[in-house]
């Protein structure tokens, strides 16, 4: 069994995943780019891994968007996302960037891709920078 650790931007909420992960999804359907602001979500699911909240629990949000199986947790303070397990999927979905600790697997696919945003192509040949580049 794995265990994996992360928190929220602030450090107000911290959790662990207890357990593999079945599946990583880079997701771009029109829910996942709202909640995100990005191209696509990037989520782990786990049909048997235990989140087990390690402090700040009463700071989580839970949403789901009415009429649909979308469903998203926050932190209260900062907004970041955080994991949520749906009692209707039965599957817990982990935002990658919510870990703090490595993960040993790659994304397996990307989903919903009919909703892919139209700039997001332009985006492969794109200059890369280690850190914020100098706009003067």
């Amino acid at each position: 069994m794995s265990l994996y650790k992360g928190k929220c931007l602030c450090g107000s909420i911290e959790f662990e995943i207890d357990g593999e992960f079945d599946a990583f999804y880079l997701c771009h359907c029109t829910y996942c780019k709202k909640d995100t602001g990005s191209a696509h979500g990037a989520n782990l699911f786990s049909a048997s891994a235990r989140l087990n909240w390690l402090s700040g629990k009463d700071m989580v949000n839970n949403w789901c968007l009415p009429g649909t199986k979308h469903e998203r947790s926050f932190c209260r303070q900062c907004g970041s996302a955080l994991p949520v397990y749906s009692e209707v999927t039965g599957l817990l979905a982990v935002p990658a960037g919510s870990l703090d600790s490595p993960i040993n697997i790659k994304p397996d696919a990307h989903i919903f891709v009919r909703s892919r945003a139209d700039w997001e192509e332009k985006m492969f040949d794109l200059p890369q920078f280690e850190t914020f580049p100098d706009m003067k």
